[in-house]
């Protein structure tokens, strides 16, 4: 292990639904309060890459109740990946930093990290509160001049390479593709792993956070593991498609999209 003093210049952004959570909770709520049964074909035009994460949340989310206490109590009940809490305890102990990246409704996360006791990791999603009897959404970590992603996790990983940190992703879904793509190493499942595939992309496969945990202990061991940081292509954002884009211009990998007119 690592000397004590020292601290890896590393840090892992992980994803939450399908990842620390074991559910998309966004699906769920939606199957479980929604108050407009449109909401799947909403999704699927967002999987098809028809529409962005912003757009897709911020109709998604005048579906839910006017009554939170329901919609919190539903997202108690998921399933998580325990193994997250042991991987959290290991990270701190080589002093490397976790950050929790999502792309959902958000006002769920926290309370269900500090359900499975762990607290004081840095969260970048979107807020979701309920004023006036209704639910109202904004997005503190969206892109200033991209409006295609709730949360923008390209920026963030971006953010920690400006820092000099090796950054980690660990994801398994359509919304971890940007950050991906910029990531010094990625951990994908499916269906992060097909994009990967799709585009080239290196990554560890894992299943549970033990994985990562097996990682980062060789990694503690032997700093030299870690890849060098590389300067990567753009493939979203205005410098890509232009300032104020809404929705995406067609997907580069995955599964078929159609372009914004």
């Amino acid at each position: 292990m690592t000397d004590p003093a020292a601290r890896l210049p590393l840090i892992f952004l992980v994803d939450y639904d399908g990842t620390i959570c074991l559910t998309q909770v966004t699906d769920v709520l939606m199957s479980a309060h929604g108050t407009n049964d449109g909401w799947l074909a909403l999704d699927r035009r967002y999987l098809r890459g028809e529409i962005g994460s912003r757009e897709e949340l911020s109709q998604l989310v005048a579906w839910l109740p006017p009554e939170r206490e329901p919609v919190m109590a539903t997202a108690a009940e998921q399933p998580h990946d325990l193994t997250f809490v042991d991987f959290v305890a290991l990270a701190r102990e080589v002093r490397v930093e976790v950050e929790v990246v999502s792309d959902g409704y958000g006002f769920y996360v926290q309370p269900a990290l500090r359900a499975m006791g762990v607290s004081g990791l840095s969260i970048a999603t979107a807020s979701t509160t309920w004023r006036s009897g209704r639910p109202e959404i904004t997005y503190p970590f969206g892109h200033p001049a991209c409006f295609v992603c709730g949360t923008c996790k390209r920026d963030r990983v971006l953010l920690h390479r400006e820092r000099g940190l090796h950054v980690v992703l660990v994801g398994d879904g359509t919304s971890d593709r940007f950050a991906a793509a910029h990531a010094d190493t990625v951990f994908a499942k499916a269906p992060l792993t097909r994009w990967c595939d799709a585009e080239g992309w290196p990554y560890e496969p894992w299943t549970t956070f033990d994985d990562v945990s097996r990682w980062l202990r060789r990694v503690a061991a032997d700093p030299g593991l870690l890849r060098p940081s590389i300067p990567r292509q753009f493939i979203c954002g205005p410098e890509v498609w232009g300032p104020d884009r809404v929705r995406p211009p067609g997907q580069r990998a995955g599964p078929g999209s159609a372009p914004e007119p």
